[in-house]
């Protein structure tokens, strides 16, 4: 049990969860850090705030120290300070909440490659996920456009980047790890094979099918296959969520068959460039798991060659809805991102669809429901950058974050119930330092007129 007195004004969750550690002589901080943060990791918590006069009590009971921050930052939110008095109050006390998620997968994912983002950038977006209990940061790095991250394996795989300037680590990336895990939050790290990768050919030429057709990455040559091998090698020493990403998604295979080279070397194998296609994804896979990952794959994979997916494969939808029920019934796993309803770059996507978004549509079998981890907001980076990331994210990947977390019954049926609360949210967003939008009109757009936060 944890007992927590009073909070300052603004006050983060991770400011009160270092003092509980500085004052907490008696309770087994080291048994829950001890709790490796992962998927399926307990992230329930039981918070109770009895009436005592003007004195706030605020107890929290978890198995895990995730849980604790969950329930401090629910505190948190309970909290008000009032500018007459100069004091903190918590309102309709007495205060009892049972609380954990619906889904233990509950993502962002950000694109740094179409933009650089700074570091600074990337923390500031982790620190606001955890107000709305997101649990996992999907890191889509590297793309065609750039190569931002250190590869120590294949170095001039960094040649990619836009800039000298705009590029990361295996430090920096550690570091974003760490940061993260401190706040509850897994971080899943993608390279999209074999489409989506030209860029790493400005190091690495001989990935290319040609100088004149430069992706997919070339099907034909071992060398493909041992820098990803090389990646994701020097990913598990960084990256130690569970899954890791291998995207696989909007593969054009022209430059294959254009390619002399390539074309007799499908011949020799008697593959088409559907089969090659199919060759690439699974031989990818069995090099991610042989570094431990499990493989999540964008949908494509499945439409084309389902069954042939490894068994510990899950499916990535985005391309619409009707695709995690196929999912499911073919007994793998799915997380739902379907771009009609949760993709951020879709500024004309107004927060009501992201709220009634539900991942189990049509699925009404127990066991196949289980195998929706949950679902992710998508951020992606063709026309965002560090100066605009902010509020196109917030607040309507909050509506989304409450449909992951709370229980189906417990959610709102009509969203027009849900937009006082979720313009408190936005508003509590800004107070906190967080750029969210207003809840008025589609995402990242500007206010109409002078008036309260409460009202737009």
């Amino acid at each position: 049990m944890f007992v927590f007195k009073s909070c300052s004004k603004f006050v983060s969750v991770c400011t009160i969860l270092f003092i509980l550690l500085k004052k907490c002589q008696f309770c087994q901080w080291n048994l829950l850090y001890a709790v490796q943060l992962q998927y399926g990791v307990d992230e329930s918590y039981k918070l109770s705030i009895p009436s005592h006069g003007t004195q706030v009590y605020a107890h929290i009971e978890a198995q895990t120290v995730y849980g604790v921050l969950h329930g401090l930052q629910t505190f948190s939110q309970l909290c008000r300070f009032n500018f007459t008095n100069r004091a903190i109050e918590v309102h309709q006390v007495p205060w009892y909440i049972i609380d954990q998620p619906r889904f233990f997968y509950r993502g962002l994912l950000i694109d740094t490659s179409r933009h650089y983002l700074p570091l600074p950038i990337i923390k500031n977006i982790i620190d606001s996920m955890t107000y709305a209990k997101l649990n996992v940061l999907h890191w889509h790095i590297v793309d065609t456009q750039s190569f931002p991250l250190e590869i120590p394996s294949f170095p001039k795989l960094w040649n990619g980047a836009y800039s000298i300037s705009e590029r990361y680590t295996m430090a920096d990336a550690a570091e974003i790890v760490s940061y993260a895990q401190r706040r509850g939050i897994s971080v899943l790290a993608e390279i999209d094979v074999p489409g989506h990768a030209l860029s790493w050919g400005t190091g690495y030429p001989s990935l290319w099918p040609s100088k004149d057709c430069q992706q997919p990455l070339d099907v034909s040559k071992e060398f493909t296959f041992k820098v990803i091998d090389g990646i994701l090698s020097d990913f598990s020493k960084t990256f130690k969520y569970r899954f890791v990403h291998l995207g696989g998604d909007e593969v054009n295979t022209s430059c294959w068959t254009e390619t002399p080279r390539i074309r007799k070397w499908l011949r020799q194998h008697g593959l088409d460039t559907s089969g090659a296609y199919q060759y690439f994804v699974l031989r990818a896979q069995k090099i991610a798991l042989s570094h431990g990952y499990e493989i999540i794959n964008w949908e494509e994979t499945f439409n084309d060659f389902g069954s042939k997916l490894s068994r510990k494969t899950v499916v990535h939808n985005w391309l619409g809805g009707g695709v995690a029920e196929k999912v499911v019934a073919a007994g793998l796993r799915c997380i739902v991102s379907n771009q009609d309803k949760w993709y951020l770059d879709h500024l004309d996507a107004p927060w009501e669809g992201f709220y009634m978004n539900e991942p189990l549509t049509n699925i009404t079998n127990h066991q196949q429901q289980k195998l929706i981890l949950g679902g992710e907001v998508c951020m992606w980076g063709e026309h965002i950058d560090a100066s605009d990331i902010e509020q196109t994210i917030w607040p309507r990947a909050a509506a989304a974050a409450e449909r992951l977390w709370s229980a189906y019954d417990n959610l709102a049926k009509d969203p027009s119930q849900v937009f006082g609360r979720l313009a408190h949210f936005r508003c509590l967003l800004n107070q906190r330092g967080v750029a969210a939008a207003p809840l008025v009109g589609p995402g990242r757009v500007a206010p109409e007129e002078p008036g309260s936060c409460y009202k737009q």
